[in-house]
């Protein structure tokens, strides 16, 4: 198989962990018998610096014409204080709308070694796994007008969905639930927002075409709740953007550390996304300590949902795995009785385990 594979570095260890991903890849092509090209990139905070422009039209031009983009991170605070269309982040937003990047998946799953980092207790934390498909390129993060007024003395943001953008992410909420446990909860706030009982009728109406998949609607308050206190409760969650950004973020904490989850962004074009759910870390940039394992997950994802290479996605998986189970961690982890490596040894290691594995 042959795939062309734009690279999006960004900020801070955006270029680390991508670059550990890259060395992923290169063994799984020599294994398998693939060729994968790529091609690098500005986005975020290293394209203001350079072109004054958080997404150059270069990028968007190559990303367009590529197989799958894999992307490091973005922002940081040197950038806090520029004018909104000079952030890092609107970089990253412009991307999603203008390939049309509207589902995000964002698996979050323990590992057995590792449960003893997480916050919560580890009878309440032990058998979670579960998925959030999250609306990314509508309600309130696009709706306009979103400005002040009155010399900045009021402000408007705007939640707007159409009933096909909803359709979509809901039907994808269904077809993940499919292919996992066949249980979907519909995350909304029906009880105030119009856009949400929207969201709640159209979830009823598509219900009727996954006859093998339990429904379930969760206000979005009693959905923050659950998932501290009941996490395996949880299958697929399906939910609008800013539902979801915040959820997603807060499922997170479950594994005891943002450096573990990969995530996508789908097309229905078949592009997608790929990206750690961390942020760039600044603090830590250049110094060979970053966790790269969401990252080389996100590749993962990459191979199953772009390639349809499931195989080879489940290697990788089965190679972060192993190097947890033989002890070895980042500095952000918590292994009991590990060796604490940097981000090259972390990567070398499941390297080593791709390239001995038995076909």
């Amino acid at each position: 198989m042959k795939k062309h594979i734009v690279l999006l570095p960004g900020d801070g260890i955006g270029p680390e962990i991508l670059a550990s991903s890259v060395a992923i890849l290169k063994t799984i092509a020599k294994k398998f018998n693939h060729q994968f090209t790529f091609e690098e990139h500005l986005i975020g905070g290293a394209a203001i610096d350079a072109v004054n422009n958080p997404l150059p039209q270069e990028t968007l031009d190559a990303a367009k014409k590529a197989d799958a983009i894999l992307l490091g991170a973005v922002g940081g605070p040197k950038w806090d204080h520029n004018p909104s269309e000079l952030r890092p982040e609107r970089g990253l937003l412009a991307i999603r709308k203008a390939l049309d990047l509207y589902a995000n998946l964002r698996p979050v799953k323990g590992f057995e070694k590792l449960l003893h980092a997480s916050p919560l207790k580890e009878d309440i934390i032990k058998g979670s796994d579960l998925l959030i498909v999250r609306e990314l390129t509508g309600g309130l993060y696009f709706g306009r007008p979103s400005e002040r007024r009155n010399d900045g003395q009021d402000v408007v943001d705007t939640l707007a969905y159409s009933k096909a953008e909803i359709e979509r992410i809901v039907k994808k909420g269904f077809e993940s639930a499919q292919l996992r446990r066949k249980k979907l909860t519909s995350v909304d706030k029906a009880n105030v927002l119009e856009s949400s009982k929207l969201w709640r009728e159209v979830v009823e109406e598509q219900s009727q075409f996954y006859p093998d998949v339990e429904v379930e609607h969760l206000l979005v308050d009693a959905a923050a709740m659950h998932l501290i206190t009941h996490p395996s409760h949880f299958d697929v969650i399906v939910t609008e953007n800013m539902f979801g950004d915040i959820l997603s973020d807060e499922a997170s904490v479950l594994t005891g550390s943002l450096g573990m989850l990969p995530s996508a962004s789908l097309a229905e074009s078949g592009v997608g996304l790929y990206e750690p759910a961390h942020g760039s870390a600044p603090d830590i940039a250049g110094q060979n300590i970053a966790n790269p394992i969401a990252m080389i997950l996100s590749s993962a994802m990459m191979l199953r949902y772009s390639f349809d290479l499931n195989a080879e996605a489940e290697l990788i998986e089965k190679a972060v795995e192993a190097c947890i189970n033989q002890g070895f961690h980042t500095a952000d982890l918590q292994v009991k009785n590990g060796t604490k490596v940097s981000t090259t040894e972390m990567t070398d290691a499941m390297i080593n385990f791709i390239a001995t594995a038995k076909s």
